[in-house]
Parts: structure tokens; sequence; C-alpha cells
């Protein structure tokens, strides 16, 4: 017969699994709806980008350039078509390097927008919390007073009990923070 503690750590890792399942499929949908709030041109510098990060777009650069210089250099008795120094493909290298750079661009750019939004949501519920646990803090102090229960003033908890000012926390981190 399981004890009593496997079946309170049984109930609570059920419990856990049940929060983090609800939050997953939050999170899934938040992303699918960033997915589709792309604009078109995003859409397509990421098609682009994730193929351009593959490791088949550097293997196939290798073999287009190997084939390149090959028939070029006159390797596979093929008349060659862009001689040394190569101008067709030096042009054909510097324009992909524009376009490779400019999506490259886009997407961050929606990866910085993206991030900034988690981290003001992130900001959000993190200051939320505190509010609660402020909010519990005095109650169990005002529960603590109302029983009668006599304790060794906290001051640290006093303080903690105290409502947060988030622009007071602001300030002193700009002040502390070195400078770029």
């Amino acid at each position: 017969m399981p004890s009593v503690e496997r079946i309170v750590q049984e109930e609570t890792a059920r419990a856990t699994a049940e929060s983090a399942h609800k939050n997953i499929e939050t999170i899934v949908r938040l992303e699918e709806e960033e997915m589709k709030q792309r604009h078109l041109g995003e859409r397509v510098s990421d098609f682009f980008v994730r193929i351009m990060g593959s490791m088949s777009f550097v293997v196939a650069h290798l073999i287009l350039f190997i084939t390149w210089f090959s028939i070029n250099l006159g390797f596979l008795g093929i008349e060659p078509f862009d001689p040394f120094p190569f101008g067709i493909l030096t042009l054909i290298v510097s324009a992909e390097g524009v376009l490779v750079a400019l999506f490259v661009l886009v997407s961050q750019n929606r990866m910085s927008r993206l991030a900034n939004h988690r981290a003001h949501l992130n900001l959000q519920i993190s200051l939320l919390a505190e509010q609660e646990t402020t909010k519990l803090l005095q109650k169990v102090q005002s529960i603590v007073d109302r029983l009668g229960i006599e304790t060794a003033r906290d001051q640290e908890l006093q303080r903690l009990s105290q409502d947060t000012h988030l622009e007071t926390l602001a300030r002193e981190l700009q002040e502390k923070l070195p400078a770029e």
C-alpha cells in the first residue's frame, strides 16, 4: 500500500503536470497567433533565412563553387564561361550577400519585436506576482495581529509588506547600472 507521502507526491506531480500542460497550450496558441500576424515580407524573409541557415545551403554552395572553379579554371575540359578572376561569380556572390543580409535583418527585426513583446509580458506577470505576494504578506500579518499572536517585528517583513514603487526601483537601477 502506498504511503501518504507517496500519494501526496503523485497528486502534486499530477497537478503540476496539468498546470504545465495548460501553460504549454497557452504558449503554443500565442506562438501560432504571432506566426499568423507576420506580414508577407516577413514570411518570405523567414522562409529564405530558414533555407539559408541550413547545412544543405552550405553544402550546395560548396558544390557550386567547386564546380564553377573547376569549369572556369579548365580542369574539366569544358570551355570556361567566366575565366579568372571570375567576374560573373563575384557579381552573383555580391548580390546574394546583399539579399542574405536584408533577409536576415527583416527576420531579426521581427524576432526583436517578438522578444520585446515577451519581455513586456514577463514584466507584467512579475509585477502582478509581486503585488499578489505583497497583498498576501499584508493579509497574513493581519491574521497574525487579529489572532493576537506575539511576533518579533521583522523589519524586512515590514518592508516587503509595503507596496513596491516601480518608478523608484527603475530610477535607482538606472543610476546604478554602468553607462553604455
